[in-house]
């Protein structure tokens, strides 16, 4: 190979030479004296032949690297030895050791040091020699040393044990999909590369401070301890005990969501309630920028208004007859009582609009005032003349100017229904009540009324989605993407382990969408990135495959949508995925698309075998068939992180630093080696929330003892 190797020493470490040459594979035919079992001759001990082993075959620029694939005997003529007098031996079939290799890309020595390039530009010629690589060359090709490959996660048995580092920027910045079966270690090889990369990073920085991100999505509950020993980690979940441990209630308060995620959560039909919702939530977000009482009198007179406006536009007849006449006389009546009760209660700053409007509204209905009588059962009632289209102008006019007054915009030009602004939730049916009322469509709107109603008492859902006061998107974003005061790595964990399922997919549409959505907008006012790595385990669950039935608005098909958008745009923005699944065959094949690294454990299922095997070139599809039988904490690394695909086996966790998803111990605890007491008791009483006293934590006695 160039001034690297002499020809003696490729001499030495020849072991065939090339019979068959295709784009795809090339077989080799193995001389006899080559290794049966054991290489010496490349500077250390080297199992030869193997499958996914590694040969270089030298040319003009370097070494072209192939991957032995199959191995196998052929019967041949027995090799004539020259200086050897073999001829007068009979003719019988002699075995002939050969093997097919997969190209992979070529080995170059440059300025010192190797350096690989994938891809084969020079195909070798039939007769060409094939040589064992040394062990500088197989650490060469499995370490990936580019200048930003720092990290190791882990060794290649393949190339005796060479360590296998990855470059951070390709890893995390095209997304990186961890897949493999249960009990095939894909968690802690998730966890591995969160602390490996934060780790390495601190030992770069002299004070350990580093700038990075991670925000994990647990749906079982698995990382909780794993990062205990970092000193920046912040914990979020559906609390039980506040006093207990170290994590916060999770808040995703419904004003975070928009318009879409409403319109899933609620089943609102597309023609009569969505309309309706929509208006509601913008102009309940318009006046939560107001004061209290500014709110109400914003909320109450804009509905008087779209109501007087309804009149009018159904025409002018229906307030010139009976009883139409008389029901208008008398709306304007009993809005001149609200309007004086309210001058007396009212913030300063309404005092004269509120006098304004009252003598406009007054002198209106005054004007048409008839007479009065007692009717049945001794109410009074008001007689009036019939009122005329200016009538209806001046008191629509009148109410214009007094909500303009107060600083409540006639059409909403500030926050849209989608903005993140807060308000409070409870305000919502009762607002599309009186919009419906208004606009006579009460039995269009009853069923989504009664939904949210009843999604809004359930005590499950009010912890995360309720309406606290100070709540603000500020805080949010500080608590779940972290602060400008990142310390030592910020690790978020998010245990949606007890989200009800009614929400589960809302929750985690609406956390990753608001993230997602503060990196665009960071990086259109700072003018850079703000890198950051959302982790989802379990992913086949929150982004599955489009069914043939599947309703487009259904909370599945809006959780699958925002990460389809994470995926295709995330990058653009600094935001990278790392999805954790144990079946592939089920995840959005968009998602999967978009996905440029692949670290797969042991899969035995059919379908996501074939699925898998599509990530690879086809010339390099041998290398997948170990799946079905790699031993756990083993996985091939393929992709834009790996220069060539690599068996790799991951660096080994403390037992204190793994996810919680080992193999539950049904033996030891039928035997009663470990103790399991039950107190079903406390359970019970968290899971009713009981009213009978307060629940208290289990004692010493009741909790899981080993002996």
């Amino acid at each position: 190979m160039n001034d690297e190797c002499s020809f003696d020493s490729l001499r030495n470490l020849s072991i065939g030479t090339v019979q068959s040459v295709s784009p795809r594979e090339w077989r080799v035919t193995l001389d006899h004296d080559a290794p049966h079992s054991t290489a010496i001759n490349t500077g250390t001990p080297t199992l030869f032949p193997k499958i996914n082993g590694y040969v270089l075959i030298p040319n003009e620029s370097g070494a072209l690297i192939g991957v032995i694939s199959w191995i196998g005997i052929e019967n041949a003529q027995y090799p004539k030895r020259q200086g050897f007098k073999d001829f007068d031996l009979i003719d019988l079939p002699f075995p002939q050791r050969i093997m097919s290799i997969s190209p992979l890309g070529e080995l170059r020595f440059q300025k010192g040091k190797y350096s690989i390039e994938r891809g084969v530009f020079n195909y070798p010629s039939v007769g060409d020699i094939v040589i064992l690589p040394t062990k500088e060359q197989l650490q060469a090709i499995v370490e990936n040393k580019d200048d930003e490959s720092c990290f190791q996660i882990g060794i290649a048995p393949a190339a005796a044990n060479a360590p296998v580092f990855v470059n951070p920027n390709k890893l995390f910045g095209r997304h990186l999909a961890v897949l493999g079966n249960t009990g095939s270690g894909k968690s802690s090889s998730v966890c591995g590369i969160i602390r490996w990369s934060i780790k390495h990073a601190q030992e770069k920085i002299s004070d350990g401070k580093i700038n990075a991100r991670f925000i994990i999505l647990d749906p079982n509950g698995e990382y909780k301890d794993a990062f205990d020993d970092f000193s920046k980690v912040r914990k979020f979940r559906v609390q039980i005990d506040e006093e207990k441990d170290d994590f916060k209630q999770l808040r995703v308060p419904a004003w975070l969501w928009n318009s879409f995620e409403w319109d899933s959560i609620s089943e609102a039909s597309a023609k009569a309630q969505r309309p309706f919702l929509r208006q509601a939530l913008r102009e309940l977000k318009c006046g939560s920028q107001l004061q209290l009482k500014t709110r109400h009198l914003g909320i109450n007179y804009s509905s008087l208004l779209k109501k007087i406006e309804g009149i009018l536009a159904s025409g002018i007849l229906s307030v010139k007859e009976f009883p139409g006449k008389n029901n208008f006389g008398t709306l304007l009546l009993s809005t001149c009582e609200d309007l004086e009760k309210q001058s007396h209660t009212c913030l300063a700053i309404h005092n004269e609009p509120i006098k304004i409007l009252l003598g406009e509204l007054d002198q209106i209905e005054k004007k048409r005032f008839s007479h009065e009588y007692q009717g049945r059962g001794g109410n009074i009632v008001r007689e009036y003349f019939p009122f005329s289209e200016e009538d209806l102008e001046l008191s629509i006019k009148a109410i214009n100017s007094f909500l303009l007054s107060i600083g409540w915009e006639i059409i909403p030009l500030g926050p849209d229904e989608d903005s993140p602004i807060p308000y409070n939730v409870q305000d919502l049916p009762n607002y599309i009540e009186r919009i419906s009322q208004e606009r006579k469509a009460e039995q269009y709107l009853d069923f989504l009324i009664m939904r949210i109603r009843t999604m809004l008492s359930d005590n499950r859902m009010a912890s995360i989605i309720g309406f606290e006061k100070g709540d603000n998107l500020q805080n949010w974003l500080e608590d779940y993407i972290g602060g400008s005061n990142a310390e030592n790595g910020e690790i978020v964990i998010i245990d949606l382990s007890l989200v009800p399922s009614d929400v589960i997919h809302l929750v985690v549409a609406v956390i990753s969408r608001i993230i997602f959505e503060a990196l665009q907008r960071y990086r259109r006012m700072i003018g850079d990135t703000l890198p950051t790595i959302m982790v989802l385990d379990e992913a086949h669950v929150f982004i599955r495959q489009v069914p043939f039935s599947e309703n487009e608005y259904s909370t599945d098909s809006m959780c699958r949508k925002t990460f389809e958008r994470i995926a295709r745009e995330g990058r653009k923005f600094g935001l990278g995925l790392l999805l954790c699944s144990q079946r592939p065959a089920e995840l959005s094949s968009t998602v999967l698309s978009q996905c440029n690294t692949f670290l797969l454990h042991r899969i035995v299922n059919d379908k996501d075998q074939d699925l898998v095997s599509k990530f690879v070139p086809d010339n390099l599809g041998n290398l997948l068939r170990e799946l079905p039988i790699l031993p756990t904490r083993k996985g091939i690394l393929l992709g834009y992180a790996a220069p060539i695909p690599i068996l790799v086996e991951i660096n080994e966790l403390e037992e204190k630093c793994r996810p919680k998803s080992s193999d539950p111990s049904f033996w030891n605890v039928w035997t009663h080696k470990e103790k399991r007491n039950v107190s079903w008791d406390i359970i019970a009483q968290e899971w009713q929330k009981s009213s009978e006293g307060d629940i208290h934590p289990p004692t010493q006695s009741s909790q899981t003892k080993k002996p």
